[in-house]
């Protein structure tokens, strides 16, 4: 070779080296993919049709696990709303910054309600690493402006505050309970909500799709109050049970929205480059909305299976495998190290997070259990799994049970007397786990305290009401549940649906129907 045909060598490797010709994915570092985070609201174990469900087609849910990994033992970390999504949110337990029920309707909510500054977000923390982030759904982690969406990490927001709202426009304006807004300010939305929290999903991923976005989609839907539209009810003719009936309108339209949001992705190519959680925030309240959650024990509030095991989806395709069932336990706190792990992000030591990356147990890198020992704590209830033990102490019997939770999934065999070895090591090790966790800083709040915009009840028909309550609240913790009341009164009185009944309920059940407190 002459020394100027060795020059032009030299001279056209450094171009294709440069141009990126030879390599492309050397010319420029990886973009990291898109996280799609879905949550459904009391959305029952066995309410997918990969889960049981026969009356109910949800073939967008199904696709996600047909395509992705479904796991049969999957968690939340608290039988009900607000709590759940705060773990959900920081990947901690969140009982150990007090975080620890539901606050209340907003003009009774302690002014401690809200997700602590202290605790940073899964927005927080993708949107510092240059993520746009936007959120399109029911929040339920603080009222006060310097906790709500946009003060957490959301570039976008577009939704409601509290813990329940209306899906169909009421003179005018849907939300009678509390403002539907977009960033902080009130607006008028007119169509059904959980098509309109599919639609905005859809314009984030059409405006942002050329860079990394994170997308948080907590549906209301199914959580009461029941309500629906003709075009999903009239999929339902032969459901005769008119509450079965909405409720499967109900989960039709979030299941149509989440497949609006699948067609966007491809759309614009990137299937295989957005990584996608799926999972509901509690159990089914079945006696309220039909919500099922066999073949579990138990209902939304309560830290039996039916409260704390949930769907629970993950798919990326191209990354993890497809149509694969695993039954190892795993809990929503482990969403937030999965997405870090999955955006090159770095989880320091410092966070100090629960939850694990569940990435290299998917992929085969690690085998064995991503989890030990998983812990719940939720006021006057406990529990703890181990393997395939579980210890739970329910809010009716102050002695812990004891169940084989993969000879007896339904709960229904207490093996506390035959296996008091195992029994005493779960109890201390539950008990070990509590003394690191901060006191509850608020409860539920009702007329009988002075939160905010409390009312004090008085008279004598007051006094009589809140003595009445007393007496149906066996266990003192100033709320009422279906097994302290008859179910049918539960019903009526439970005017927010969300499985517990406050006095300040009771007394406007009794005041509307004009007469006696508690029969």
């Amino acid at each position: 070779m002459t020394r100027s045909s060795h020059v032009r060598l030299v001279l056209l490797v450094l171009f294709v080296l440069c141009t990126g010709l030879a390599s492309p994915a050397a010319a420029q570092s990886p973009r990291p993919p898109n996280i799609v985070l879905i949550v459904a609201d009391d959305m029952g174990y066995a309410e997918m049709g990969t889960q049981g469900n026969t009356d109910v087609p949800t073939p967008h849910i199904d696709s996600l696990a047909k395509q992705g990994v479904r796991f049969t033992s999957g968690y939340v970390s608290a039988p009900l709303c607000a709590p759940t999504r705060a773990g959900l949110m920081t990947g901690r337990y969140q009982q150990r910054f007090g975080f620890e029920t539901n606050p209340g309707p907003e003009d009774y909510a302690d002014e401690k309600f809200g997700l602590p500054r202290s605790e940073p977000t899964i927005a927080e923390r993708l949107k510092s690493s240059g993520y746009v982030t936007g959120m399109f759904g029911k929040w339920h982690l603080g009222y006060k402006p310097e906790l709500q969406p946009t003060a957490r990490g959301f570039d976008e927001f577009f939704g409601f505050l509290s813990g329940a709202n209306n899906y169909v426009a009421k003179g005018g304006a849907s939300g009678s309970r509390n403002p539907v807004l977009r960033g902080t300010q009130s607006v008028t939305e007119k169509e059904y909500l959980t098509d309109a929290f599919g639609r905005e999903a859809v314009a984030f991923i059409d405006t942002h799709h050329d860079a990394p976005f994170f997308l948080y989609l907590p549906f209301n839907a199914v959580h009461a109050p029941l309500e629906a539209i003709e075009k999903y009810l009239r999929r339902f003719d032969a459901i005769k049970d008119p509450t079965r009936r909405t409720f499967a309108a109900m989960l039709a339209a979030m299941d149509d929205s989440i497949g609006r949001v699948l067609d966007a992705l491809r759309k614009h190519g990137l299937e295989e480059r957005t990584l996608i959680f799926f999972i509901s925030d509690n159990g089914g309240p079945t006696p309220q909305t039909t919500s099922s959650n066999l073949p579990l024990r138990g209902y939304k509030g309560q830290l039996l299976e039916g409260g704390i095991r949930e769907p629970f989806i993950i798919q990326w395709k191209g990354h993890l495998p497809a149509g694969k069932v695993d039954d190892r336990p795993v809990i929503q706190l482990d969403i937030l190290p999965t997405a870090m792990a999955a955006a090159g992000l770095r989880v320091s030591p410092d966070w100090k997070l629960d939850g694990v990356n569940l990435l290299p147990f998917l992929s085969g890198e690690k085998s064995g259990l991503p989890h030990e020992t998983l812990y719940w704590r939720f006021q006057d209830q406990h529990a703890i799994r181990r393997g395939d033990w579980k210890l739970v102490q329910t809010r009716t019997d102050p002695k812990p049970q004891l169940y084989n939770l993969a000879r007896d999934i339904g709960e229904s065999t207490d093996l506390a007397d035959r296996e008091p070895v195992t029994l005493k090591e779960l109890s201390d090790a539950w008990a070990s786990w509590n003394t690191q966790l901060m006191a509850p800083q608020w409860r539920r709040e009702d007329a009988r305290t002075q939160g905010r915009g409390g009312r004090q009840s008085g008279g004598r028909a007051g006094a009589a009401l809140e003595a009445r309550f007393k007496q149906f609240d066996r266990n003192g913790d100033g709320q009422l549940t279906p097994d302290e009341v008859p179910r049918q009164l539960f019903t009526q009185m439970d005017r927010d649906k969300d499985g517990v009944v406050t006095p300040e309920e009771a007394r406007a059940f009794y005041a509307g129907r004009r007469r006696r407190p508690m029969p």
